[in-house]
């Protein structure tokens, strides 16, 4: 069993930026795809930006052109470099990768954008 942890979560201003890291309990190699996921209380979660194995990314129509998802290394599997940010990306940010056999979650970071 993998355990993630998110990173990089905090509070900014309207127009500010953020790098969301995601930390793996253990080495994951056969990875299929990893993403990022964001929450607000009451509604479901959503899928903000997500990476393959063969590096062929995907992005919520609000994030184009604002955020860049990433690969890192066996320990560290992706990050999420977050621009120009706006309130309306308030929420709590979770990674999530796939290996072929589980599917892991972390517990979530805060991202807070003040006006």
């Amino acid at each position: 069993q993998v355990q993630l942890v998110e990173s990089g979560g905090g509070l900014v201003q309207a127009g500010g930026s953020l790098r969301l890291s995601c930390a793996a309990s253990r080495s994951i190699f056969s990875i299929n795809i990893m993403g990022w996921y964001r929450q607000n209380p009451g509604k479901q979660r959503e899928l903000v930006a997500a990476i393959t194995r063969g590096g062929i990314t995907n992005y919520a129509d609000s994030v184009k052109g604002r955020f860049t998802i990433s690969r890192g290394n066996a320990k560290n599997p992706v990050y999420l470099q977050m621009n120009s940010l706006k309130p309306e990306d308030t929420a709590v940010y979770y990674c999530n990768v796939d290996d072929y056999r589980d599917n892991y979650w972390g517990q979530g970071t805060q991202v807070t954008i003040s006006s």
